[in-house]
C-alpha cells in the first residue's frame, strides 16, 4: 500500500520556504545532508523532481508547485483545526492566478472573471504587467493563465497555447452633440481628428492599412495604449475615437458616448495564453471551454 510520508512533506515545505537545503536544516534542527536524503525519498514516493537548481539555488518545477499548494493546503488544517476549536472561523480556498497585459479592456476582463467572484471556495489573484514579464510568470508557473489581446507564436523551445476567447467589433466612437449627420466612412476621418490605440495594438494596424488603403491621412488627435485611459478620453476628445465597443458599453448604454459607425474589416480579439500542464488549473479550463466560440462575435447591447 502506497502512502505518503508527511514528515518527508513537511521537510520539502520548509526547503521550500526556506528557499534552501541549508536554511531549512538549520530550521529543523537537521543536518543539511539527512534533509537532502528526506527530499529525494520524496521525490522517489512521488515519482517527480521537485526542485531544479538554477543559478545556485533551488526553484520549484510544476510539480514542485502543486506539491508547495497541497502542503500548504495540508499543514494549514492544522491551524484550522486549532481556530475552528477555538471559535475562529476556516478559509480553504482554491487559488487561481491570472495575469493580465496593462492594456487589456478591463471591462473584457471583469466579465470573463466574475464567474470565479460567486465561487465561494475560489481566491482569485489578478496580476497586471507587460507581456514579457507576465509570460515569465507563466513559464514559472507562477501564473495559471495570460490574458492578452495578441497571442502568442508557438516556439519549439516553449510550450505556449493561445485560444481565442472572443471577437470583438471596433468602432468609431463619439461623444453626445447636436449633429445628427450620418459620419461617412472613410471620407469624414481625412477632416475629423481621431483618438486611436497605439501602434502595439493589432486593430491599430488594420486601421492604418484601411485608411492607407482609401488614400486618407487622418487626423490624429492622440495615441493611447491603456483601454482604460482610451475609454476616459473617449467621452471628452472632440472628433472620433477608435474603440473596441466592449470597451465603452456602458457609455454606449447610458448614451454617453455615440457610435458614429462600426469599422469593416477591423476587429479586436482576446485571448488566454496557457502553457502545456501535467496538472492544468481546473478553473482556468472551465474558463476557456465557457467562452464563445472564434465564430462568435461580442458585442455590447445599444
Amino acid at each position: 500500500m502506497s502512502s505518503l510520508n508527511y514528515h518527508h512533506l513537511h521537510y520539502f515545505w520548509t526547503i521550500a520556504r526556506e528557499g534552501s537545503v541549508a536554511a531549512a536544516a538549520s530550521r529543523l534542527h537537521v543536518t543539511a545532508s539527512a534533509l537532502s536524503i528526506q527530499l529525494r525519498q520524496l521525490e522517489d514516493r512521488l515519482g517527480q523532481p521537485l526542485f531544479v537548481r538554477q543559478h545556485r539555488r533551488l526553484a520549484l518545477t510544476e510539480a514542485g508547485r502543486i506539491a508547495l499548494e497541497y502542503a500548504d493546503t495540508i499543514f494549514r488544517s492544522g491551524d484550522e483545526l486549532l481556530a475552528v476549536l477555538r471559535g475562529r472561523p476556516a478559509d480553504n480556498r482554491e487559488i487561481v492566478r491570472i495575469g493580465a497585459t496593462a492594456i487589456l479592456s478591463r471591462n473584457f476582463q471583469y466579465t470573463l472573471l466574475r464567474p470565479l467572484l460567486a465561487e465561494p471556495g475560489v481566491e482569485l489573484v489578478l496580476r497586471s504587467g507587460s507581456m514579457p514579464e507576465l509570460l515569465a510568470q507563466l513559464d514559472a508557473h507562477a501564473l495559471d493563465m495570460l490574458l492578452s489581446n495578441v497571442p502568442v507564436p508557438r516556439d519549439a523551445g516553449q510550450n505556449r497555447h493561445s485560444h481565442l476567447l472572443a471577437d470583438v467589433a471596433v468602432s468609431l466612437v463619439s461623444r453626445r452633440s447636436r449633429q445628427r449627420r450620418p459620419f461617412r466612412y472613410p471620407d469624414d476621418l481625412a477632416a475629423t481628428p481621431v483618438l486611436l490605440p497605439s501602434h502595439a495594438s493589432t486593430m491599430r494596424a488594420a486601421f492604418d492599412l484601411a485608411m492607407h488603403s482609401a488614400g486618407i491621412t487622418p487626423r490624429v488627435l492622440g495615441e493611447i495604449d491603456d483601454m482604460a485611459m482610451l475609454r476616459l478620453m473617449a467621452r471628452d476628445a472632440p472628433g472620433v475615437t477608435l474603440v473596441p465597443t466592449v470597451v465603452v458599453r456602458d457609455e454606449l448604454a447610458a448614451g454617453t458616448l455615440l457610435e458614429r459607425c462600426a469599422v469593416p474589416g477591423v476587429r479586436e480579439r482576446f485571448y488566454a495564453i496557457t502553457t502545456g500542464r501535467r496538472f492544468p488549473n481546473r478553473w482556468v479550463k472551465q474558463l476557456i471551454s465557457g467562452q464563445p466560440s472564434a465564430a462568435k462575435s461580442v458585442r455590447p447591447a445599444a
